[in-house]
């Protein structure tokens, strides 16, 4: 087991976060739930800024040669570059980690974070610089998932570590609710663009500042993280091998069924993420008269409803086990798929359905995604397999559903976007089946 990490490697801004500690004693189950909400929000927040602009500008800024159904497939192809970067971030940082420490590897790959975001606000139009300007848009994109893959930091197994007995649900939930919270001043940010500018200022400049926000947001959730990685708490656990990075290769062989499984077990709300936060402004935006600033409006009220529904999933998964809480909605979201989709194509009304009760449906199963698998994985391999199977989650079940939808949806109409959302919910539901140990209320207490 590796030691703590030499002085040397800290980082000034880890270092500073040890001296609040020292100040303020022991970190707090709560203490850790707001360094990992704030961690996710920035995350989320890039995310989604990138996912908005995606639909909003690239089409027209760096593919205006195509007709604007190619241009947002164009478009997509590059937001999945993003999830392509994750595993290659995820081998780079663990390596960084083992040499130099957690601090060292979480200010890297936060600044290469914040910096690719900012690189994209810079980006030249195809007007100026021709096909470079698609090729700098897939390179930042590509460095910014592997800035996500090299982000990961143990914070929601410390959490679940510490969580009050018989609570596991709902400090499980807690990290979720960065994603909600992201897509939220995403939106309302957006929005507030396209309500105070002309159109053609909005796609010169406007689009840009809420690239640049993500700066600021991210050095606050860095060192919101360093803050908890300096606790004593955090420095047990990872010298217990509870937190330890372990060889990615040596991990996915030791641990494969774990991995394939958890990769698979939350592949229903993973789909229906991208099928609510990033596939119905392209559709609207596309095929239907809806001003995009009400929309992004309604996405906005949406996320509120999916904070409230991650909420109530906590409490549900306390007293009924994590494990039919992310049964009983992958089986709501399976009939959820056999209607709902077409709602986009139905008006104000159909939207606000669609929109509403997706995000309810959302909730309830994405907040108790994350992790499910943690505790099955041997304390030693616990760390890097929580990685790896967050990156295979991420990949199988959202990397390229915004450009599988809409490409189907484009071909065959919006009920072939049910029948890809119903996949992802055969696949949880078999995953579940496979290991019926997996949240059961007495593991969650």
């Amino acid at each position: 087991m590796s030691a703590d990490p030499p002085p040397a490697t800290s980082t000034p801004l880890e270092r500073d976060a040890r001296l609040v500690n020292a100040r303020d004693g022991e970190i707090r189950p709560g203490d850790i739930a707001i360094g990992v909400i704030i961690g996710r929000t920035g995350e989320f927040f890039d995310f989604f800024v990138y996912a908005i602009a995606s639909v909003l500008v690239f089409p027209a800024w760096v593919f205006p040669y195509a007709d604007p159904l190619t241009g947002t497939l164009y478009s997509f192809a590059l937001f999945s570059l993003a999830f392509i970067g994750r595993p290659l971030g995820t081998l780079l940082f663990t390596e960084i980690d083992r040499r130099h420490g957690r601090g060292v590897k979480l200010t890297i790959a936060l600044f290469l974070l914040g910096g690719s975001t900012m690189a994209i606000a810079l980006l030249p139009s195809h007007a100026q610089v021709g096909a470079l300007s698609a090729w700098l848009l897939g390179f930042f994109r590509l460095c910014q998932g592997i800035a996500l893959g090299g982000s990961w930091d143990g914070l929601p197994t410390l959490l679940a570590f510490n969580s009050p007995r018989g609570k596991r649900g709902w400090y499980a939930m807690i990290p979720q609710l960065g994603a909600p919270i992201g897509l939220f001043m995403a939106s309302v940010l957006f929005a507030y663009f396209l309500a105070i500018l002309a159109p053609q200022d909005f796609l010169q400049w406007g689009w840009r500042y809420p690239f640049f926000v993500a700066l600021a947001i991210n050095v606050v959730a860095l060192f919101a993280r360093l803050r908890m990685v300096a606790t004593p708490e955090f420095t047990r656990l990872f010298k217990s091998g509870e937190l330890q990075p372990s060889p990615p290769f040596e991990t996915l062989f030791a641990e494969w069924r774990v991995i394939l499984l958890g990769a698979f077990a939350p592949l229903a709300s993973f789909a229906l993420f991208h099928l609510m936060a990033v596939f119905p402004l392209s559709y609207v935006e596309l095929y239907t008269d809806t001003d995009p600033l009400r929309f992004l409006l309604l996405q906005a009220a949406g996320t509120l409803v999916c904070m409230a529904a991650i909420l109530a999933s906590g409490v549900v998964a306390d007293r009924t086990g994590r494990r039919a809480v992310l049964g009983v909605s992958a089986l709501l979201i399976g009939i959820f798929s056999g209607f709902a989709p077409q709602l986009l194509g139905a008006g104000p009304l159909g939207e606000a359905l669609y929109m509403l009760g997706g995000f309810a449906l959302l909730g309830l199963a994405f907040g108790q995604s994350s992790g499910v698998v943690n505790e099955a994985f041997r304390p030693y391999y616990r760390y890097s397999g929580a990685a790896i199977v967050s990156n295979s989650a991420w990949f199988l079940g959202a990397g390229f559903a915004p450009l599988i939808a809409l490409f189907i949806a484009s071909r065959f109409g919006l009920w072939s976007v049910g029948l890809y959302l119903l996949s992802g919910v055969i696949c949880t539901l078999a995953a579940l089946a496979i290991n019926r140990e997996w949240g059961k209320a007495p593991a969650n207490a």
